[in-house]
């Protein structure tokens, strides 16, 4: 048995996002605790329901102050001296960096390393001064924490070489590559496809997810196409790299989007959709595509790091190139008058979906990478 510190950014991301993991953990035999910003209610209670000790520090994904960070150091720090975990695991940027550092001050023999996506400053277009100084610190701090992690896993190809250009991984460093955070799909399951075509989009409303682009293809399609809906769903956000929401407001009153806010539960947006847009700049692997596939939905997505893996072009949905909103449009055209292909990709989605994400396969993927289960199952 291993005493097993989680470091997370976003408390609720413990439950939506790692709860698979956290619960392979148990199974194994391993201590869980975590820690993260606080919590609301629901989350502390389903830590509590497993017996996690959860410790709040004060860490703002988007706040560049160094002050700021560094009491955030310090206070992962001085958490994991007074627990004494053997093993740190950390995702995102910030808990990857503070988190690794934190623990190997502290003391923790292994710490691993989770890189989910490399978010706004490594995405592609105008390098902005903020973007060029946001980069630079980013890779020279991942630089430093990485170098104390024993394994540094990784979601997608694309990433881990993107990691290696920047000179950030040394040429010995012990990686890994995983399925993303994966689905549960016996909680994520078919539904029948509705017979107009209906487009959805889940996502932070920033700018490097696509958001722009699908506002504008659905402006598009929206006259052409009188019987289809085009629908949005997902919060504001802080981070740097958010949208014009002046489009937005003006997609809403002309009708051409439909949106929904955010939602805590997706499924039955997913549900009343027969065709899943995510137009992203970059990804670690969409977790909404993979919502959407194991709902047997068809998917248009990008030909860009994290999606185009989701997709079999022409199988379970059509790549189209970054910031190409002709081509977007294109192709969400092409599914809107086909509703037998629809159905085809739709049912291939969820083959793919089975095959390849769920979300128990890629916790045991997990464990294995971290040495954290002997391959008789049980715990070290």
């Amino acid at each position: 048995m291993a005493r097993v510190t989680i470091v997370a950014g976003l408390a609720r991301s413990l439950v939506n996002f790692r709860g698979p993991l956290i619960d392979a953990l148990l199974a194994a035999g391993h201590e869980v605790e975590a820690i993260a910003p606080p919590a609301d209610e629901a989350t502390l209670a389903w830590l509590k329901e497993r017996n996690i000790a959860f410790v709040p520090v004060d860490l703002a994904r988007s706040s560049l102050s160094p002050f700021k960070d560094l009491r955030v150091f310090n206070q992962i720090r001085s958490a994991l001296a007074r627990s004494k975990p053997d093993v740190l695991i950390a995702y995102t940027i910030k808990p990857v960096i503070y988190g690794t550092l934190a623990a190997f001050f502290a003391g923790v023999r292994r710490r691993y390393a989770m890189i989910t996506g490399l978010g706004y400053a490594f995405t592609g277009g105008e390098a902005s001064i903020k973007r060029k100084l946001v980069y630079q610190v980013a890779t020279t701090l991942y630089r430093i924490a990485l170098s104390r992690a024993q394994v540094v896993l990784f979601q997608n190809p694309d990433d881990l070489a993107a990691f290696r250009q920047a000179g950030i991984l040394s040429e010995n460093a012990r990686v890994a590559i995983v399925n993303g955070s994966g689905v549960d799909t016996a909680h994520y399951v078919p539904s029948p496809l509705p017979e107009t075509p209906q487009f959805l989009m889940i996502s932070r409303l920033v700018a490097d997810k696509g958001v722009a682009e699908y506002i504008e293809a659905s402006r598009l399609l929206h006259e052409i196409l009188p019987d289809a809906g085009f629908h949005l769903v997902g919060p504001r956000d802080p981070n740097p790299a958010v949208l014009n929401l002046a489009m937005l407001d003006e997609a809403i009153e002309s009708g051409a989007i439909t949106y929904h806010g955010e939602l805590a539960d997706v499924r039955p947006a997913i549900a009343a959709c027969s065709i899943y847009v995510l137009p992203s700049y970059r990804e670690g692997t969409p977790r909404s595509v993979l919502e959407a596939m194991a709902m047997a939905r068809p998917i248009i997505t990008t030909d860009a790091p994290g999606c185009r893996e989701t997709v079999e072009d022409g199988v379970n949905g059509i790549l189209v190139p970054v910031k190409d909103v002709q081509a977007l449009a294109d192709a969400m055209k092409r599914l809107a008058s086909d509703a037998s292909l629809r159905h085809l990709m739709g049912q291939a989605s969820r083959a793919r979906a089975v095959a390849k994400y769920r979300a128990e396969d890629v916790a045991a993927a997990v464990l294995d990478a971290c040495d954290l289960r002997r391959e008789d199952g049980h715990a070290q």
